[in-house]
């Protein structure tokens, strides 16, 4: 049993209790989620998703991936491929990682996935458009996605000037902000919070936070107007 005396984690606010970051996006018609890492079947069971069409990766990282192992229930109930879409860079790691989901002669029961190669192009999941963004995770590569006014971002430590001009002009921004000191691969709460209001975006969500920000309730008037750190089971409704 591992123990932990550390305030967010032992805190009884409901907000404290983070798991791996990752989103719900849901239409009229259409349900997606970005991002399958460890949690994702303990978060899908506890948001009663019972239904998904699809799931985008932002990158290869395993707290990002790891979860998609879990897929098999929706494979099983929904009859269908889960569609699966990610860059080159990562679909490699996906098809080593989960190999015996793409092998001849696969064993009854494990996943089935249809894998959709996606670069920089805008594209369409139902009736869902969604627009990649390219940000740098240290030297990495990753995937942040803009539907409609909604842009998400996470795992970023630099995001060049035409990648913002996508994001410029959405009404809610999701950022990454791991923590108040400097990292070599994520945004700190400072170097977010002067990004977002670079970017004028009126609504702004940080998070991929860390224990090491300090608990939702301290770190929460610390922030400008505009501005709120994320928690699980947070909805954000955008028309």
């Amino acid at each position: 049993m591992i123990g932990c005396d550390c305030a967010v984690c032992t805190s009884t606010d409901t907000r404290d209790n983070r798991l791996r970051s990752s989103i719900w996006v849901r239409s009229e018609h259409t349900s997606l989620v970005v991002d399958a890492g460890p949690d994702f079947r303990a978060q899908m069971l506890r948001s009663n998703i019972n239904t998904l069409d699809a799931i985008l990766l932002t990158h290869a990282h395993k707290d990002h991936m790891a979860g998609l192992d879990d897929v098999r229930a929706y494979n099983h109930f929904q009859r269908r491929p889960m569609h699966l879409y990610a860059d080159p860079r990562t679909e490699e790691a996906v098809r080593r990682d989960f190999y015996y989901a793409f092998s001849d002669g696969k064993y009854p029961g494990t996943p089935d996935i249809d894998l959709f190669s996606i670069g920089s192009e805008p594209f369409q999941v139902g009736d869902i458009p969604v627009t990649p963004i390219q940000v740098m995770h240290l030297r990495m590569p990753v995937l942040g996605f803009r539907f409609g006014d909604f842009t998400y971002i996470t795992d970023a430590n630099f995001i060049d000037e035409a990648e913002l001009d996508k994001i410029r002009g959405s009404r809610v921004l999701v950022l990454n902000a791991l923590r108040k000191e400097k990292h070599l691969s994520h945004f700190t709460l400072s170097e977010a919070i002067e990004l977002a209001k670079s970017l004028d975006v009126p609504q702004v969500y940080f998070t991929h936070v860390s224990h090491q920000l300090g608990s939702h309730a301290e770190v929460s008037v610390e922030l400008p107007a505009g501005c709120n750190l994320a928690y699980d089971g947070l909805t954000i409704q955008v028309s």
